[in-house]
C-alpha cells in the first residue's frame, strides 16, 4: 500500500479542478496547469479534495500510484504558491545577469553563456551570484535549473561552479607536499 498514494489533495480556496476526457486541470491565482491522466488510476474529486486510487490491484496500477498522487498535488501546489529554485555561484570572475528573457552567465569560458528563460519561469538574479528561477510548473523549474547548473557543476577542490542552496558539495584534499 502506498502511505503517499492513500492522503487525499487538499483543494485550497481560489482553486478549482476538472476532470475532462483523460486531463486534469487545475486552475488558481497563479495561473492554470494540465495534466494527462493514467488508465491505471481512478482520480476522483470529492468536493474539497482530490482521491487517487488503483484502478485495479496490478503491480504496474500500484506503483503509479503514489507518484501520480504527487503530481496531482505538485499541480494544486504549483497554482497556489509555485515553486523556486536557488542557484548559487562560486568562483573568481564567475557572474550571472538576468536580462529580460534571457539569463547571461560568465563562467570563465572565452564567451558568455546566452540562456533563453523557458515561457512561464521567471528568473531574478538579486545579486551577481545568485540565481533565483521560479515559476508553477515544478518540472519547468527543475529542469531550468538543471540546464543552467550544466554549465559548471561544483568541482571538488576550489568549490567553485553553480550549485544549489542547500546542496553541500564534498571537497577533497588534495595533494599533500
Amino acid at each position: 500500500m502506498s502511505r503517499i498514494g492513500k492522503k487525499p489533495v487538499v483543494i485550497p480556496s481560489g482553486v478549482t479542478a476538472n476532470i475532462d476526457n483523460g486531463t486534469m486541470t487545475v486552475k488558481g491565482p497563479k495561473g492554470t496547469l494540465s495534466m494527462g491522466l493514467s488508465d491505471l488510476i481512478d482520480y476522483k474529486i470529492d468536493g474539497e479534495e482530490i482521491q487517487v486510487k488503483p484502478a485495479n490491484d496490478t503491480k504496474a496500477a500500484r506503483s503509479f500510484w503514489g507518484m501520480q498522487r504527487t503530481l496531482v498535488s505538485n499541480l494544486v501546489e504549483g497554482v497556489t504558491e509555485g515553486f523556486t529554485k536557488v542557484l548559487e555561484i562560486t568562483g573568481v570572475g564567475y557572474r550571472a545577469n538576468a536580462q529580460g528573457k534571457k539569463l547571461k552567465l560568465q563562467l570563465g569560458y572565452s564567451h558568455d553563456v546566452d540562456l533563453d528563460v523557458p515561457e512561464g519561469l521567471e528568473v531574478k538574479t538579486p545579486d551577481q551570484t545568485t540565481v533565483e528561477i521560479s515559476g508553477i510548473d515544478k518540472q519547468a523549474v527543475g529542469q531550468f535549473a538543471a540546464e543552467v547548473r550544466r554549465w559548471r557543476k561544483p568541482e571538488p577542490y576550489k568549490g567553485k561552479g553553480i550549485k544549489y542552496r542547500g546542496e553541500y558539495v564534498f571537497r577533497k584534499e588534495g595533494k599533500k607536499k
